[in-house]
């Protein structure tokens, strides 16, 4: 888990640290004296509160002086650009924000997958979490929201690197830079924060790290909770959100010398590298591979999956069962029904029916059951095939890649992309071997078929060799 934080500067370590546990004491945060550097001192009962902050010293849209400042409401901007601009901000005050020790052991060096360079990302080739990045699209809604309050108000925000100001090229990717930052960290560490009131309305006042889908509540960043390493095995702590404060409880029994723990909440590795920055295999029963909606509708033999022009596609779109994809969990055991989604099913029922069969469904407005046959088995499988089929590598390779790099790792701490390389590779063969169980899982339910497991994981395709990848 030594990847999870990267927050202090080595050379500053100590004075850094002693100023961040100051600067909260004299911002009345309460921390119990059964923790140190986040590790217990002595034996911890369920439900000990571990430190309390208060919420006036969260950094957040509506703690920032900023929105004083400016002429326009800033939380039009919604909670994830308001926050990002009010982090600029207050980042660019310096010594004068009222957050400038709290900056100070933040990271500003992310491997998050938003930094990563085109030729390291080409190591996620065949995941589809390259396609949920979303770097464009974010720096889309930079140029078209942050910029213009950025560039309005140069006394609020002024240039770094002696640039005269944003405009121009170089300005630009000065603010992206900023902003990317700042973005990562939200991502990464900010929590969704409820207002009090709004407490018993909820009907839990738990709080958990931000997802990518609830976008209703305020964002914040709080200062000592997200210092908390995560681990989904060893998670022992999570945030409360309390009228006084944000409270972080022991969520059961912890012994003295154990870490403090918070939890991301049930991802899949790839969103956690994505999201965070790191992978461990605390977080492998959790992966996921996706199956697109393009592949499968391959594997049936339809020249694309253009809706509009598929009547197949256009009957399950308009009774709202069609995705552009179907994530396929780690199977837990040998039972089908348990690991593929109803919508996939169905999907490959329809796919799998005759035109008298599609008449018939179609008149009755309404999609069949989810039940599955040999048919779709044999469907599915050769989607699987496809999808193992668009990885560079096979899941030998793989795991003979990781074991030179753990190898190498035991000598020498690895060059920043040889551990980038290494986490991807943890990521292809979580994927690879979900594919390659669902595969043996389809095929046992497909009767007739002659394609082996061999040839499913790729070993003898000669179209799919690759050389050995360089360390």
């Amino acid at each position: 888990m030594s990847s999870t934080v990267h927050f202090l500067d080595p050379v500053n370590f100590q004075s850094q640290s002693d100023e961040f546990i100051s600067w909260l004491s004299e911002r009345r945060a309460e921390v119990s004296t059964y923790i140190n550097a986040l590790v217990a001192q002595s034996d911890i009962a369920e439900g000990e509160e571990l430190f309390t902050i208060p919420r006036e010293h969260v950094l957040s849209t509506q703690n920032s002086k900023l929105k004083d400042l400016l002429s326009q409401d800033v939380e039009e901007l919604g909670p994830w650009l308001s926050l990002m601009l009010v982090m600029i901000y207050e980042y660019l005050l310096g010594d004068n924000s009222a957050w400038a020790s709290y900056f100070k052991v933040l990271p500003r060096k992310f491997d998050s997958l938003m930094f990563w360079s085109p030729s390291e990302l080409q190591e996620l080739q065949g995941s589809a979490i390259v396609d949920r990045i979303g770097k464009e699209g974010a720096e889309e809604s930079i140029l078209e929201m942050i910029a213009p309050v950025v560039r309005a108000n140069p006394s609020l925000f002024p240039p770094v690197d002696g640039l005269a100001s944003y405009d121009g090229d170089a300005g630009t990717q000065a603010l992206l830079n900023l902003a990317h930052m700042m973005g990562s960290l939200i991502m990464a560490y900010a929590f969704d924060i409820e207002k009090p009131e709004d407490e018993d309305d909820e009907g839990d006042d738990e709080s958990g790290f931000v997802t990518d889908d609830e976008e209703q509540l305020s964002k914040g960043m709080v200062p000592l909770a997200d210092l908390l390493n995560a681990d989904a095995d060893q998670n022992n702590a999570r945030l409360f959100q309390e009228e006084a404060g944000l409270v972080m409880k022991a969520i059961k029994p912890i012994s003295a010398g154990a870490e403090i723990f918070n939890d991301y909440g049930e991802i899949p590795r790839a969103d956690l590298l994505r999201r965070y920055g790191y992978v461990t295999d605390n977080y492998s029963p959790y992966d996921v591979v996706e199956l697109s909606l393009a592949l499968i509708c391959q594997a049936a033999g339809l020249a694309n999956a253009d809706i509009e022009n598929q009547p197949v596609l256009q009957f399950l779109e308009e009774l709202e069962v069609l995705d552009d994809g179907y994530d396929i969990p780690r199977p837990l055991d040998d039972d089908l029904a348990g690991v593929l989604p109803d919508e996939l099913v169905v999907l490959a029922k329809v796919l799998c029916m005759s035109s008298d069969e599609l008449k018939q469904q179609v008149s009755k407005n309404k999609p069949p059951k989810p039940s599955f046959g040999h048919k779709e088995a044999t469907l599915l499988s050769k989607a699987v095939q496809s999808k193992q089929a668009q990885y560079p590598t096979t899941l030998t390779q793989d795991k003979e890649l990781l074991a030179q790099l753990s190898r190498l790792e035991t000598t020498i701490p690895l060059e920043d992309s040889a551990r980038r390389q290494k986490m991807a590779i943890q990521v292809r063969i979580g994927e690879k071997e979900i594919l390659q169980t669902l595969f043996d899982m389809l095929i046992a339910n497909s009767e007739g078929s002659t394609t082996s497991k061999r040839a499913a994981n790729g070993d003898n395709d000669a179209s799919r060799r690759t050389k050995t990848q360089r360390i």
